[in-house]
């Protein structure tokens, strides 16, 4: 970073992703910002400025090398599991500042030496307390998905045996009984049940009512007058759709293309009108929300059809180190692996990470949004 970069940060004030400090001596204190950064998108922590008025002090040579001592100390000693920072010194104004990045962690959830969890918050940083934090944090490192957890309350049951036996069929070329397997073996050995217990991902899979277990898992559809969601008029508008994902699937489906208006395409009376925007498109996209999103977060899909696009909103930023331009590309990452071995059964899936290249393919002007701060993937389709 050269000094130009640096006066540029330091004008900008403090963020979730930029600290100030004038002096540092505490390593625990020290750490507990590192953790908060590591649990969080990462950031700098600048070092020679006050947090209060972003004065430069700067620091003499001194105070550099122990200041570099300290947070070394606290990477190792404050942070659990360990974490590695850069740091740099940057001459500014004649005076010497240092500047220590700590990456995302990728071993979250990331404590201090207390085992308290920390995340940024603005430009300070919390406590996590709540469980579904934890989880999720846990499922960002890859430690933990949201679709093997078990689901209380539900048995073997709660499935729908018919269903069940024709994606075992779909997906063995076998029956059940020439497996030779009871249900719950079945189920056990894709490890969709365990301790009597369906996992999240059997129950949205082949429940007869997963919504009895989890109501916010639902996708909710309105064909809006006009372009903005702040409108009180629609067109067409239902109770928020229930069932497995193949149902929801269907629903969701059915709902677009019948507010969707259909175009000739090709000359000639006899020729068959086709949608406005591509089915290749849609249904690609509503594929991936279902089996991709964040089922740590207890919300709806939610479908909008606007007179100039449709949006469909999908819980949960991108997983891990994904990125718009590389989903782009074809590169996948699993956030819920059960799903994603198996819907291919079910759903028009394939799951070798072609879904969203195949619908940028049909639609070239389709627009991705990775919304971090209100955690939803955001899919717009233009209408012509």
């Amino acid at each position: 970073m050269d000094a130009l970069e640096l006066l540029d940060l330091i004008q900008k004030g403090e963020s979730s992703v930029v600290q100030f400090k004038v002096r540092i001596n505490d390593a625990y204190k020290i750490g507990t910002e590192m953790v908060a950064f590591s649990n969080t998108k990462g950031g700098l922590i600048i070092i020679g400025v006050d947090d209060k008025s972003g004065d430069i002090n700067g620091l003499s040579f001194e105070e550099i090398a122990e200041t570099n001592q300290l947070l070394a100390n606290a990477a190792s000693d404050n942070v659990k599991p360990q974490i590695f920072i850069e740091t740099e010194t940057v001459e500014v104004e004649n005076k010497n500042v240092i500047v220590a990045s700590i990456a995302e962690g990728m071993s979250k959830p990331h404590t201090d030496n207390k085992g308290i969890i920390w995340l940024k918050n603005g430009s300070d940083k919390r406590k996590v307390v709540a469980r579904e934090e934890m989880a999720r944090l846990l499922q960002n490192s890859g430690n933990l998905f949201a679709d093997e957890t078990l689901v209380n309350g539900t048995t073997v049951n709660d499935i729908d045996e018919n269903f069940f036996q024709e994606f075992i069929l779909a997906k063995t070329k076998k029956t059940i009984e020439e497996i030779g397997q009871s249900t719950s073996a079945v189920l056990s050995n894709l490890g969709m049940i365990k301790e009597g217990k369906l996992s999240l991902g059997g129950l949205l899979l082949f429940g007869k009512n997963p919504q009895q277990f989890r109501p916010t898992f639902t996708v909710q559809c309105v064909s809006v007058i006009g372009n903005s969601i702040s409108s009180n008029n629609y067109r067409d508008k239902e109770e928020p759709f229930t069932g497995n994902l193949k149902e929801l699937y269907e629903k969701t489906l059915s709902f677009i293309t019948r507010n969707l208006k259909k175009v000739q395409i090709k000359d000639g009376f006899n020729s068959q009108p086709e949608l406005e925007i591509p089915i290749e498109t849609i249904e690609e996209l509503l594929v991936n929300a279902l089996i991709h999103r964040d089922y740590f977060i207890l919300s709806s899909i939610k479908v909008f059809i606007f007179d100039n696009r449709i949006e469909i909103n999908s819980p949960g930023r991108l997983p891990n180190t994904l990125t718009i331009d590389n989903i782009k590309i074809g590169t996948s990452i699993p956030r819920n692996p059960i799903l994603f071995t198996n819907a291919r059964y079910i759903l028009p899936f394939v799951g070798v990470g072609s879904g969203i290249p195949r619908a940028i393919e049909s639609s070239p002007d389709l627009e991705l949004i990775n919304d971090t701060e209100r955690e939803i993937f955001m899919s717009i389709i233009k209408r012509p």
